[in-house]
């Protein structure tokens, strides 16, 4: 015979609450024990194990043991939960997300107003100057249209003339040098100028006159101009500051130019149309 230690039923709770934990962790609730169930005699020595497990629900996974108690033989049933049946996720939403609102469009500044056809025609860029003197257009004393490229090619003395100077009997001298050396392809172009001690006041045909009468003029004159620096300053005078540097300090300034439109040299005006180093420089400006 199988001998059964009778053990007191204290320290059968205290082997079966071990069992009991193992069979629950895998639950959040494996740190509260399963309850033991009552125990119940065996109708035969040879019961199987089984036969309870059978009788457990489906849900639910169970063991036996067996105990001695007071010279008899118990099967305690432990029951282990079943796991948990994992919460099914939440349907996605068939509704379109909610879009955020648009947001407002920034305001635009008003656009200001077109300026009138005057400012803009001054806010222009002025044209680039002519590489070249004979690059220009200007007017003849009588008011016709010239145009310098005319004289490309020659050599041409400019001088800003006035007729009521100390200075003007240069007209002579002038005069006297153009009609000699013309013919080698040389002319003088006059720019009456009013700019120092308002000395050129008449008009046009104030001046063609005064010339004719007095000095027999036959080179070309154009119109009157302005040779000082600023607003309405003659674009001719403003390319010879800007080739130069200089400007007539008085009447009869003189500059002499190339046959390539290029400023040879520069005369001041107490220099007359006589002095031997501006006919050699024509000369020399000549035989380039």
């Amino acid at each position: 015979m199988k001998r059964f230690r009778i053990v007191p039923r204290t320290a059968l709770a205290a082997l079966l609450l071990p069992l009991a934990a193992a069979c629950s962790s895998d639950t959040k609730d494996a740190a509260k024990p399963a309850a033991p169930t009552a125990a119940k005699p065996a109708a035969a020595p040879a019961a199987p194990a089984a036969a309870a497990s059978h009788a457990a629900p489906k849900s639910a996974t169970t063991g036996d043991a067996q105990v001695a108690v007071g010279g008899s033989t118990a099967v305690v049933q432990v029951t282990k939960p079943a796991p948990a049946a994992p919460t099914p996720a939440a349907p996605a939403s068939t509704q379109p997300a909610a879009s955020a609102p648009a947001p407002m469009p920034a305001a635009t500044a008003a656009p200001a107003p077109s300026a009138p056809a005057q400012e803009n025609a001054m806010a222009a860029p002025a044209a680039a100057a002519p590489a070249s003197f004979y690059g220009f257009k200007t007017t003849t004393l009588e008011g016709k249209p010239a145009d310098l490229s005319q004289y490309k090619g020659k050599v041409v003395l400019v001088v800003n003339t006035a007729s009521e100077c100390g200075l003007t009997p240069q007209y002579k001298g002038l005069e006297a040098l153009h009609e000699e050396m013309a013919p080698k392809g040389f002319s003088v172009l006059g720019f009456p100028s009013n700019d120092f001690g308002g000395q050129e006041p008449g008009s046009a045909e104030q001046i063609r006159t005064f010339c004719d009468t007095n000095y027999h003029v036959t080179f070309p004159l154009f119109t009157k101009v302005q040779t000082k620096a600023g607003d309405g300053q003659s674009p001719i005078y403003s390319w010879l500051q800007a080739q130069t540097n200089q400007l007539p300090r008085w009447n009869f300034g003189k500059y002499l130019i190339g046959k390539d439109g290029k400023v040879v040299q520069v005369f001041d005006s107490k220099v007359p149309p006589e002095d031997p180093a501006l006919r050699a420089a024509i000369e020399k400006a000549l035989g380039s």
